[in-house]
């Protein structure tokens, strides 16, 4: 099937529908039938369950509880870099803000105050800053991770469409990350500034979730909310987990500008893994791996 008749498809099916009934498959305790689900998906997927800090697929009880499973202790080392990668997946776009611009794919550009719901004072600390745009598939580990230490203060709900988030689908719908359903993370760095983690929805995406609210899908409408910590002290470390998707989707990361000089050996499509050497401050010595 081509990309063009594939994205037409997606026009057309009736996504709110299919993720609800996804979603609902995945969170049920099915027995038999669950345990089925989740070796027919190792088997189509390729999913390396020796990993998995459990590898019995009998013992998961729904397939949200297998697709979210933690890894075994000291698969993914840190490396010893100002910024980790925070996920395992693949480079969709990564780079300079070209002002206010954020490259999606060939031809496809969006604004930071699209991406975060509206708000032009909290987009205007990224403009001319760095973005990273990382794509999770179905084989992935789908726990999210911190890339630096930050201290929450704001997280936002952003309500939108349903669109896969897959490479094809990048690169023939407009605005696809500013498109669809997202929940933005605001966090303050004491070495970068402010920065940003916003978890985009996909078709399937039953629920995004974070280590401090849970499941963050309030009843679907045209509405944005919104939480302030700012009375709190939620502080996270790097490589701590800050969140997880219920099905795959993609990650899009925002620094100021001149807070990280990425990787030398990152390029778009690349295949990266949670822990890897992602970038470094201005003057940042040598890359070490530590175990985790």
């Amino acid at each position: 099937m081509s990309d063009r008749l594939r994205i037409l498809l997606q026009h057309l099916l009736p996504k709110q529908r299919l993720t609800t009934i996804a979603g609902r498959i995945a969170g049920a305790e099915g027995g038999l039938m669950t345990t089925r689900l989740i070796r027919w998906f190792i088997g189509r997927y390729g999913v390396d369950m020796n990993e998995a800090e459990n590898p019995d697929i009998f013992s998961y009880r729904s397939f949200n509880e297998f697709f979210t499973r933690p890894l075994r202790l000291g698969t993914r080392p840190l490396a010893s870099a100002d910024f980790v990668c925070p996920v395992d997946g693949a480079i969709s776009q990564f780079g300079a803000i070209d002002d206010h611009h954020i490259l999606q794919a060939k031809g496809h550009r969006f604004t930071i105050t699209e991406l975060i719901g509206g708000d032009a004072a909290l987009a205007a600390h990224f403009r001319h800053g760095s973005f990273a745009n990382l794509y999770l598939s179905p084989k992935d580990y789908h726990r999210l991770h911190m890339p630096c230490d930050g201290k929450l203060t704001r997280m936002i709900y952003v309500p939108g469409t349903l669109f896969s988030v897959n490479p094809a689908t990048a690169r023939g719908v407009p605005n696809l990350f500013a498109r669809n359903e997202r929940v933005v993370c605001v966090f303050d760095s004491p070495d970068c500034g402010p920065f940003v983690m916003v978890l985009v929805g996909a078709t399937i995406v039953g629920s995004m979730a974070t280590v401090w609210h849970g499941v963050v899908n309030p009843k679907r409408t045209n509405k944005v909310s919104e939480w302030s910590y700012a009375d709190q002290n939620i502080v996270l470390k790097k490589g701590e987990e800050m969140g997880r998707f219920l099905l795959g989707s993609t990650i899009v990361m925002l620094f100021k500008k001149e807070a990280v000089i990425f990787n030398e050996e990152w390029t778009p499509e690349r295949r990266v893994r949670l822990g890897e050497f992602m970038g470094n401050r201005l003057g940042s010595g040598p890359i070490k791996m530590v175990a985790r």
